[in-house]
């Protein structure tokens, strides 16, 4: 019996007492019950000294549907960190003949992992009822990024951790299918297109939420990024390093430089201008939103210029830089998504 399924078998234990059943029925993950009021359901795999590449050392269910993986990552230097799972009905990782399409959905700076099922109806989408979906902790402004750290490179790696080591610990052991889109807000919009571009065909459709699309588009933009970068009192070159010195690590990470290798790919680009809109509390503005709608239209252009034929755009002009846009967007962007997943919306 290998170790992922005893792991399988002690969390369907757990999960048994949390379901009002008769004790002899079994359980599957997909109807498992909701954690009580005494706490989530949690199967802990103990730590191997020194871990390679991306494990799981704890599954935990956190709602129905919803199960959190944490995962030890090389990467990260070794460090575990979250990932969240909105599974499909049905699903079952135990069952290596069922591979589901996967969404990767891609939270933003000072988010995290729990975001949008926090935050957003994802959760409650019938369309995604045969999909995995994937929401994987980033950092709170780890801009999807491999990090330069002064030429050193190393922790974080977080491009490497996603598009690598999660990608194949999914696919080996929690039923994840190689048929992949992704979808992300801000930094994660960013990190949505970098990802599509930067791999090729690893993901068949991209959509970013007022993302940040050019951030070389001028000195604003760049000033506005090394803020982010900066963070809770960090180094703001750590990151990608100077923008002129390392100009071409910069460029690297701008999908308006990359417009070339997404020139193939569905993709979904979303933004406000950063006036108030109608999903805003009166008075509202984002300085913010309307930098990254200057950004996407530029990168809307580049596509075009570059002869892409499957870009679908929505400037929808006054909103500013919110979630209740992100959520709406999410449901608009879908029937493309899944679509590109042959998955009926």
């Amino acid at each position: 019996m290998t170790l992922r399924t005893r792991v399988l078998l002690v969390l369907s234990a757990l999960l048994l007492t949390l379901t009002p059943t008769a004790p002899t029925a079994p359980i599957a993950w997909a109807h498992a019950a909701s954690p009580t009021a005494a706490g989530a359901a949690e199967t802990t795999v103990p730590a191997s000294p020194k871990p390679r590449g991306a494990e799981v050392v704890a599954a935990t269910q956190v709602a129905d549907r919803q199960v959190d993986l944490s995962v030890r990552s090389a990467a990260l230097g070794g460090r575990t960190v979250k990932v969240r799972l909105l599974t499909p009905d049905g699903w079952n990782p135990s069952d290596r003949r069922q591979h589901w399409p996967t969404l990767w959905l891609l939270h933003g700076c000072c988010g995290d992992y729990t975001s949008w099922t926090a935050l957003t109806d994802v959760a409650r989408i019938d369309s995604l009822r045969d999909v995995l979906v994937v929401m994987p902790e980033a950092g709170w402004n780890g801009w999807y990024s491999d990090w330069w750290n002064n030429g050193q490179g190393g922790d974080p790696a977080w491009e490497t951790f996603h598009t690598v080591e999660l990608r194949h610990l999914l696919e080996r052991d929690w039923a994840a299918g190689a048929n992949r889109v992704v979808a992300g807000l801000s930094m994660g919009g960013q990190g949505a297109l970098l990802y599509a571009a930067r791999h090729p065909g690893m993901f068949k459709a991209t959509a970013a939420y007022s993302g940040s699309a050019h951030p070389l588009l001028n000195e604003e933009s760049v000033n506005r990024i090394m803020g982010f970068f900066a963070g809770q009192g960090g180094d703001p070159l750590r990151v990608w390093g100077d923008p002129v010195a390392q100009r071409g690590i910069w460029e690297a990470h701008d999908p308006f430089h990359l417009a070339q290798r997404l020139k193939s790919v569905p993709v979904y680009l979303s933004c406000g201008d950063g006036t108030t809109g109608p999903l805003d509390s009166p008075g509202s503005t984002s300085a913010l939103e309307a930098d990254f709608n200057r950004q996407n239209h530029a990168l809307a252009a580049e596509l075009e210029r570059v002869g892409a034929k499957h870009v679908t755009t929505n400037f929808y002009g006054p909103g500013t830089h919110g979630w209740a846009y992100w959520q709406r967007e999410l449901h608009a962007s879908l029937p493309m998504l899944l679509g590109a997943l042959r998955v009926d919306g």
